[in-house]
């Protein structure tokens, strides 16, 4: 029997609570499709950095290579820790080092759940850059605390970088509708957004089959509450896709339903799997958090691993039960009453 290792990151808050959801209903799945799940839990969260004073251990890159993929919970606890620090501590560093550039966030309406807007028949394939762009790192801050303080924080633009998740979505594209929208703000900043959009219309001669259209991510906003019906898959830098995706996830019915993959598309690393929510301490003791989006992003890496009917049984599974009505409603359910019908359906 094919095995499949996991590393499994609870990390902080409901991360917890939601990782073990995921991780019963991804056992199931497997073992009704004949192939063995074997998940290794590492304690690296905001706890773990007061114990240490760091996220991880300094081979924790080093571990995690060994592994098929990656799960993970949720990451921070502002009041503890900065996000600043806990982000650019395990999560960005896990993203950059394994090279997993493209981020894969789909929203689109469950049954039986009721989204903010009129339209209902909406399926939006969102695609952000992953390793670089706002996100980069790059910069700092001079005489702190004092009148003359000044703080750069610089955005990078390769030509590979962009180009290669460019080209990612325009074969997602080309696998679904063959609508592809590129985002950017190139009325506003004319070097790095400029340079996307000329990469967008060079690398389009090469998917004459793809309809590409360019969009301000200003519009592009209006246009996900205005006319979500009418995207397919949206294609934005770091900044920008995280931003959309909020919005998408919110337009889906709340943070609870998004999942997303940190993808290397070359595979000479583990990808990770996690929800967009986050470690949401304010309910971390109240067990009502919804699993669904740890679930969907379990899915996703069961897919990602080949095992493409267990990932489609396993959404099938949360389709019977937003459609019974469990699940639908944020705060409704307890976390093991969506776990129990979750599993009951598979």
């Amino acid at each position: 029997m094919k095995t499949h290792t996991i590393a499994l990151i609870p990390g902080d808050g409901i991360g917890r609570d939601m990782t073990a959801a995921a991780w019963s209903v991804l056992q199931k799945a497997a073992g009704k499709h004949g192939f063995g799940l074997k998940g290794t839990e590492f304690p690296w969260s905001c706890a773990f950095y007061k114990e240490t004073g760091a996220m991880m251990p300094a081979n924790g890159i080093e571990i995690l290579r060994g592994f098929d993929a990656i799960l993970l919970g949720a990451v921070g606890w502002p009041a503890e820790v900065p996000d600043s620090v806990s982000l650019h501590g395990l999560l960005l560093p896990i993203r950059k080092s394994f090279v997993q550039y493209a981020n894969i966030r789909p929203h689109r309406l469950l049954p039986g759940v009721e989204g903010p807007l009129k339209a209902t028949q909406f399926d939006i394939l969102c695609i952000r850059e992953n390793t670089e762009g706002e996100y980069s790192g790059a910069g700092g801050r001079i005489h702190q605390g004092s009148s003359d303080e000044v703080a750069v924080e610089t955005s990078i633009f390769t030509r590979k970088g962009v180009e290669r998740i460019l080209r990612f979505a325009f074969e997602q594209a080309r696998s679904r509708r063959g609508k592809l929208a590129s985002v950017t703000k190139s009325n506003a900043q004319k070097y790095s957004m400029v340079f996307w959009d000329d990469v967008t219309r060079e690398l389009s001669a090469e998917y004459p089959d793809v309809e590409v259209t360019s969009y301000h991510i200003d519009a592009m906003a209006a246009r996900m509450v205005m006319a979500p019906e009418s995207l397919d898959v949206v294609v934005a830098s770091n900044l920008f896709g995280d931003i959309l995706t909020d919005l998408g996830a919110a337009i889906q019915g709340g943070l609870g339903f998004a999942a997303s993959a940190n993808i290397n598309p070359e595979r000479n690393a583990p990808s990770m799997f996690e929800p967009v929510h986050g470690s949401a301490p304010d309910i971390a003791h109240l067990g009502i958090a919804n699993p669904i989006a740890t679930v969907w992003s379990g899915a996703m890496m069961l897919d990602h691993l080949g095992e493409k009917e267990a990932a489609a049984a396993i959404m099938k599974a949360i389709e019977a039960t937003t459609a019974s009505g469990i699940g639908t409603v944020p705060g409704k359910d307890r976390t093991d009453a969506i776990t129990s019908a979750l599993l009951a359906a598979i």
